[in-house]
């Protein structure tokens, strides 16, 4: 492959004949900017695989950027790097980032993550990890900023996909990455580009600081309400105790067979354990037909169950939700049916903020084994009067909606990113005037 830019061409019969508009040109990739280059890797950087430590030398040191922060963060900061490793001097300044650097993971368990780009921005010594590749630019000719995006960007991430190899795990190497090709504006144009996904990536992080605060602030309300500690205004008055199978019952849902076709994709909603996380669920994937209702010992819950994982020694087990439309569950969730003599909204939240101690019930050797209806029905709830309970259950049910619409602006702040990136890092808008040729 040669180490030039990759040669561009006006006119208008390449990639299938397709005219090319005006203000671009052809090339291999499809029309192009004028004025932009499709450069390969081999012109823009230096690579070198990083550094293999003894176990020992873990733990402390110098920053070691590994495989996890590369995936993670398409701009690396120290921030960032909570590794350490200790290494001799002369290694240190050998496996040095820099800034400006990128690093890309050479292996990964999915196509879709090998190869990503991280580009240091910090000042701060660190040194990157032997399942990391570091490429060093040859030049200044991207802005660090700018190629944080433009390395991710869809043209890239396809070339890499396509050259990542390995049965059970994704891997690439330097001479894969050599002939991958970028798209590379003049520099004043990428720092515009940078500017513009730089303000909106800064609006995300904000969004996301935002609901953590909010979520800690409604766990440490829960922590107060639903134990009494801090009452509401009005309510006073002991609270009962009381176990669930006093004031109302349970039962576990059931899998159709697989192998009977019509038992499945009907209009009966049917839910999975893991969709246990929802939460708050308003809707599920799974749908079972009649028969399969029927045919099972799966059964249509009201709205209002409160739903337990039953079984995993993943997070599953304990896991707390509350269905707000009717559905069927499998065998792996207990639904708490609602009754007229509590407030299901309140059990639902008192047993979210008791996620280990549901796990610590289980049966099996050291509670490691699964739920079962014996046991919730046994769990004590503290309950007080109807209404409090109500109230309690109002208060965080805001909470969880202020939260929900945050997440709600945050996912559509990141849709908006993406369809800039598509437009901004491909010239399809441009930030700044192109040049007209005389």
């Amino acid at each position: 492959m040669s180490t030039t830019a990759m040669p561009v061409e006006d006119r208008s019969d390449v990639q299938g004949n397709a005219a090319v508009p005006n203000g671009y040109r052809a090339s291999p990739v499809g029309p192009i900017p004028k004025g932009w280059e499709l450069v390969p890797f081999s012109e823009l950087f230096e690579f070198k695989n990083g550094v293999n430590a003894e176990k020992r030398a873990y733990g402390y040191g110098v920053l070691f950027a590994n495989v996890l922060e590369v995936i993670t963060n398409s701009h690396l900061r120290t921030t960032d790097i909570p590794g350490r490793v200790s290494l001799p001097k002369v290694l240190t300044e050998l496996y040095r980032i820099r800034r400006g650097d990128v690093l890309f993971n050479r292996t990964s368990e999915t196509q879709e993550e090998v190869g990503l780009a991280s580009v240091y921005l910090d000042d701060d010594s660190a040194v990157f990890g032997g399942f990391v590749i570091r490429g060093r630019p040859k030049a200044d000719s991207f802005d660090p900023i700018y190629a944080g995006y433009a390395l991710r960007a869809p043209l890239v991430r396809a070339q890499i996909m396509a050259k990542g190899q390995g049965a059970i795990r994704a891997n690439i190497g330097q001479g894969d990455l050599r002939q991958v090709h970028v798209l590379r504006p003049q520099i004043e144009e990428q720092r515009a580009i940078a500017a513009a996904l730089s303000d909106v990536d800064g609006l995300i992080s904000m969004l996301c600081k935002l609901i953590g605060k909010k979520r800690a602030i409604k766990a440490a309300t829960m922590q107060q309400l639903l134990t009494g500690k801090t009452r509401l205004p009005g309510f006073k008055g002991d609270w009962d105790v009381k176990r669930i199978g006093e004031f109302t019952d349970c039962t576990a849902g059931g899998t159709p067979s697989t192998s009977v076709p019509g038992y499945w994709g009907g209009s009966n909603r049917w839910m999975s354990s893991g969709e246990l996380n929802l939460k708050i669920v308003t809707e599920v994937e799974g749908r079972i037909t009649d028969k399969g209702l029927y045919g099972s010992s799966a059964q249509m819950l009201p709205v209002s169950c409160v739903l337990i994982g039953l079984a995993g020694q993943g997070k599953t087990r304990g896991t707390v939700a509350i269905n707000k439309v009717p559905l069927s569950t499998n065998q792996s969730i207990a639904a708490v049916y609602p009754d007229r003599s509590f407030c299901p909204e309140y059990l639902y939240y008192n047993l979210d903020t008791r996620y280990d101690e549901l796990r610590s019930m289980s049966t099996g050797d050291g509670g490691r084994g699964g739920l079962n209806l014996k046991i919730i029905r046994a769990i004590a709830v503290p309950l007080p009067e109807l209404k409090e309970q109500i109230a309690i259950a109002s208060v965080l049910s805001d909470m969880d909606a202020e939260i929900a619409a945050l997440e709600r602006r945050r996912d559509k702040t990141k849709a908006i990113k993406q369809g800039m990136m598509r437009a901004l890092l491909t010239g399809r808008i441009r930030l700044v005037k192109p040049e007209v040729s005389p």
